[in-house]
């Protein structure tokens, strides 16, 4: 039996199943969780959070669980094969093959069926542990690298419970294939399209109200079986002021931590979400494509929000006390366009020693830098994706090669440990736009590397948007997905991600010289700081002259040292400036000398020049405190 609305009760469980990141609670059911009560406070109404991917990961070890959740199709394999046991066979080949790929773990790769067997495992005991017929209505959270496993655990809740109305969200469902979704997985009663608190809200209050599942009148975000059998138009339904929301709550996840005992638990890194949406795609411009080229994020949300810098500060400060740990990972995509610096600064303000995380836009500012770096921002993810103008202006990224390298140069001056992506084989790239990256690695080789991602076809995307326009000559579901679901499944719902005919072998060949020289700067990298003190490219000011110290792998450093207007000039420059404002600058100097010492800085890798701007590579090796 259900539990009864007229007892005043009404019991929801949220669920979240592998592979998110296992150290963080979910920002998703937090949130949820602490809308839903501020809603509906007083009237009987509670609401679970059941973080049952970190009961996963202490089941199959945390460090084999988070090997799992770097990469989706090694993810997805391991309950695919409970999903579907005749595919079993072809999930582990697909496992072994995308473990060991890239440089995985190949002691890892060979423990497929034991990871299966743990996996299995920990659902079958989370499933058997909660007494389903108490609640209501269960919802699942599904992001990337939760497809499988949240439809094998939702399919053994309602064995076991037929009646318990399940609702999914996330932003893996493409619209078009709702009807096909609802037919190929009749468990799954309802579909929340876009951002969940409000549908959530309404469809809590119409079943607490007596009514059925089946008779959830038409509310903005919800797509219900019958809605999609119908063909009805979808639409989104937001919360239009974030300062709105109550603070997440992530009570459930810690108490589950402290259940494991002192030999299973960990200090968590709180999510923490400041803003919704990108406004680098929702900007307004006149040109048709918007946002970058190859992303498919954000599309679960209409336009672009943020919270108050007052707000967006109390948060990351009543969420750290609250739960006694520092490190913080701000979930935006984009931090906000205006108001940021405002945030630094009251984040600086609550006096705590934090670590936080961001991504940001190489077009941050060298001052906005700082600012985060004495708030507490010790990793950030820069958009850079491309080292080469060219491929940027394909990317639709709105920058350059020279602000990405400036933007790392800051980052490595000011100790901001940069964890950001190289794109590899996008479709219609050239030789040319090769050349140009190979030519700007060796002049990023001083900082942190990147890390090298290959290119995937996302829904979405504007690649998917416009095909043609990137020599794509057809489009279908990703070969991959063949291990993982069956031909009913495949062939009737439009998944995550897409295959392509194309340019595919000839960009794997072109690409192959960039992805060495990666490799070797991250050998070469590691080496350097294993070897001495001090930057790879470092200078010191001696107010009449510079000296520059240029470190060299298994050789010794060379000096430079720059005396008067080539000091100036230098310093000058540690901003990329164009050419004609060096001039205007310098104005007791020709063109031909200030040109000459350009040229001379550029040969030496010094400086770096880009249609006749110039950037200074050297950070400083004593730098103020910020």
């Amino acid at each position: 039996m259900m539990a009864s609305t007229a007892e005043g009760r009404f019991r929801v469980a949220l669920v979240s199943a592998p592979w998110p990141l296992f150290n963080r609670p979910s920002i998703q059911l937090g949130s949820l969780k602490a809308f839903l009560h501020s809603r509906f406070a007083g009237r009987g109404i509670t609401v679970e959070a059941h973080h049952f991917y970190l009961e996963a990961a202490r089941k199959i070890g945390y460090r084999r669980y988070h090997g799992i959740s770097q990469r989706m199709w090694s993810a997805e394999a391991v309950f695919a094969a409970l999903l579907y046991p005749e595919l079993r066979p072809a999930a582990a080949r697909l496992f072994e093959k995308e473990t060991i790929g890239g440089g995985g773990d190949a002691a890892l790769a060979k423990d497929f069926e034991a990871i299966v067997e743990s996996s299995q495992s920990a659902a079958e005991q989370y499933v058997r542990k909660a007494e389903w017929n108490r609640y209501d209505l269960v919802g699942f959270s599904l992001c990337l690298c939760q497809m499988t496993s949240s439809l094998y655990l939702l399919r053994r809740i309602k064995q076991r419970c037929p009646v318990l109305p399940v609702v999914v969200g996330g932003g893996l469902f493409e619209p078009d294939s709702m009807a096909a979704f609802f037919r190929l997985f009749p468990e799954i009663d309802a579909v929340v399209l876009g951002e969940g608190e409000r549908p959530l809200q309404k469809i809590v209050a119409h079943l607490a109200g007596g009514g059925s599942i089946d008779d959830l009148p038409k509310t903005g975000g919800v797509v219900t079986r019958a809605a999609a059998e119908a063909g009805e138009k979808i639409s989104f339904s937001q919360v239009p002021d974030l300062d709105g929301l109550p603070m997440p709550d992530f009570d459930d996840y810690f108490r589950l931590l402290e259940s494991f005992g002192k030999g299973n638990t960990f200090f968590p890194t709180l999510p923490v979400e400041i803003s919704r949406g990108c406004w680098w795609r929702t900007r307004k411009a006149k040109e048709s494509r918007r946002g970058c080229a190859f992303c498919n994020l954000n599309l679960q949300w209409a336009g672009y929000r943020s919270k108050s810098p007052k707000r967006a500060a109390a948060e990351i400060d009543v969420l750290t006390s609250r739960y006694q740990t520092l490190s913080v990972a701000l979930t935006d995509n984009l931090l906000p366009r205006q108001g940021t610096e405002k945030i630094a600064d009251r984040i600086e303000s609550l006096q705590k020693d934090l670590a936080l995380f961001a991504e940001l836009r190489p077009t941050t500012s060298p001052k906005l830098l700082r600012k985060l770096g004495a708030a507490g921002f010790r990793e950030v993810q820069i958009g850079i994706e491309a080292l080469s103008s060219r491929l940027l202006r394909k990317l639709n990224k709105g920058t350059s090669a020279i602000q990405n390298l400036e933007t790392m140069k800051h980052c490595e001056a000011l100790g901001i440990a940069q964890t950001s992506n190289l794109i590899l084989c996008f479709p219609g790239s050239d030789r040319e736009d090769v050349r140009q990256t190979l030519r700007a690695l060796d002049f990023a080789a001083p900082y942190r590397p990147l890390k090298v991602v290959y290119f995937w076809l996302g829904v979405g995307s504007g690649v998917y948007r416009n095909p043609r326009q990137f020599g794509l000559q057809a489009v279908w579901n990703h070969p991959r997905y063949r291990a993982l679901f069956p031909a009913d499944v495949t062939g009737s719902i439009r998944l995550l991600v897409q295959g392509y005919r194309g340019d595919r072998t000839f960009q794997r060949r072109l690409w192959k010289p960039v992805k060495e020289r990666v490799c070797r700067w991250k050998t070469e990298y590691a080496d350097l700081h294993r070897s001495g003190a001090g930057p790879i490219l470092g200078y010191r000011d001696g107010r009449e002259f510079l000296v520059i110290r240029q470190r060299r792998v298994r050789e010794d450093p060379v000096h430079h040292r720059l005396t008067g207007t080539s000091r100036l000039i230098y310093l000058y420059c540690s901003r990329h400036r164009s050419l004609k404002t060096i001039l205007r600058r310098f104005p007791e100097f020709s063109e031909d000398k200030i040109r000459s010492f350009l040229h001379m800085m550029v040969g030496k890798r010094l400086m770096f020049e880009e249609n006749d701007r110039y950037l200074s590579l050297a950070i400083p090796e004593n730098p103020p405190r910020p």
